[in-house]
Parts: C-alpha cells; sequence; structure tokens
C-alpha cells in the first residue's frame, strides 16, 4: 500500500475505488465486512474506496475484492472505466 501510483493512471484508481464503494453499497455490505470477507484489512478498504484518494494495491487484492463482490476482475476494471455502464445513478441521463 505504501507505492505511489503514476499520475497517468491516478484517475483509473480513484474511478475503480468508486466502483468498488458503489458495487460494495449494492451488495449491502460494509467495509468491514469486505474486509473480513476478503481477508483485507478494513484500512486498506478504506484506503481503496476513499474519494479522490489513489491507493495502489496489488492484483490479488483486486481479485480478493473481486471475488467478494461477486464480478468478474476484468468487469471491476472495465467498470473502473466506463463506470455508467454498471452502476446506475439518480442523475445519470437515460
Amino acid at each position: 500500500m505504501g507505492r505511489i501510483v503514476a499520475e497517468k493512471y491516478q484517475k483509473r484508481f480513484v474511478q475503480l475505488g468508486i466502483v468498488i464503494a458503489s458495487l460494495r453499497k449494492v451488495r449491502g455490505l460494509s467495509q468491514s465486512q469486505l474486509a473480513l470477507q476478503s481477508g483485507i484489512s478494513r484500512s486498506l478498504i478504506s484506503a481503496i474506496e476513499a474519494p479522490g484518494m489513489a491507493c495502489n494495491y496489488t492484483l490479488e487484492t483486486l481479485f480478493d475484492i473481486a471475488e467478494v463482490l461477486e464480478i468478474d476482475p476484468a468487469d471491476l476494471l472495465r467498470a473502473s472505466l466506463f463506470p455508467d455502464d454498471f452502476i446506475d445513478t439518480p442523475n445519470r441521463r437515460k
């Protein structure tokens, strides 16, 4: 978690955190529950989901989170690039 995210990837990591937080909430899980089920510390989950923050973490961590959220890791990555295709928001134009 101590590594800094390269500037060219920061927006993608931030968006991925937003997607993870949204899917976690849709699944009815707290950060603590996601942490427990994935074997990841709650503080890392919090850092990943922190608005505007780009937390660097491993693919293994991403795979563990995706498994608990019942989503293919590739779809999770796609969702971070095209969030409107995966998460319906109240302000989204139809």
